[in-house]
């Protein structure tokens, strides 16, 4: 069976000033329908990189990456406008969460940019992450914890196939985590979603089914 998701031989620099920055390093990876895989390793190892290209944010410089069939660095923006709408959820560390729009609007916005509706889903997942009663309110009324738990709510909301996300977990606390966890496990388990985490939170990195070790830009295998 194909992987849902793919990295063979993954190259991605920057250019930061005068300097070439090289953020990943001939990483290869690949994800099962219903797998778990968390990064772990300190900051600036490649992590954030690895999500963004998965998530069709950024693409390689070198190598290829596979995701749902689609091969993210030969497509247009309009095929990864559509992978990224319909088929991944992106929980991003700094939440982007749209200021005019509501908590409600907010988890409904990848099926409203779909055309679609489901009232009922929204519903269900504000309820699930503890926020049902701040569904009228803005991310601006709102802590970092709760605006986490919307980004988290709204990248599960259509059902993608993939799921990527940097520090899902990072600005909560042990309950507000544990319901955010058994959300992503459940998304895993009911719906075969593939999930990729960053994390430094040993609770979600025990959780899942492997846990990969990053530094300086290298993929090199699973954590002690």
């Amino acid at each position: 069976m194909e992987p849902v998701v793919a990295l063979e031989g993954v190259c991605k620099r920057y250019r930061t000033g005068g300097a070439v920055v090289t953020a990943l390093d001939g990483v290869s990876l690949r994800l099962a329908a219903g797998e778990m895989v968390a990064l772990v390793g300190p900051s600036g190892c490649g992590k954030s990189t690895t999500l963004n290209l998965v998530s069709g944010v950024d693409t390689p410089d070198e190598g290829e990456v596979r995701v749902c069939g689609v091969d993210l660095r030969r497509a247009d923006e309009g095929v990864l406008t559509l992978l990224r709408r319909r088929q991944v959820g992106i929980v991003f560390q700094a939440f982007h969460l749209v200021p005019h729009l509501t908590v409600e609007e907010n988890v409904a916005l990848p099926l409203a940019l779909d055309g679609r509706r489901d009232g009922a889903r929204v519903a269900e997942l504000l309820e699930r992450v503890g926020l049902a009663h701040r569904r009228r309110h803005f991310p601006g009324e709102l802590s970092g914890g709760e605006q986490q738990r919307v980004a988290v709510a709204r990248a599960l909301v259509h059902r993608p196939r993939v799921v990527v996300a940097d520090e899902p977990t990072g600005n909560l606390d042990s309950a507000a985590g544990a319901a955010v966890l058994a959300l992503l496990d459940e998304l895993r388990r009911a719906e075969g979603a593939a999930l990729l985490l960053a994390t430094h939170d040993g609770r979600l990195a025990a959780a899942a089914g492997r846990v990969l070790a990053m530094r300086d830009g290298r993929l090199l295998g699973p954590s002690p």
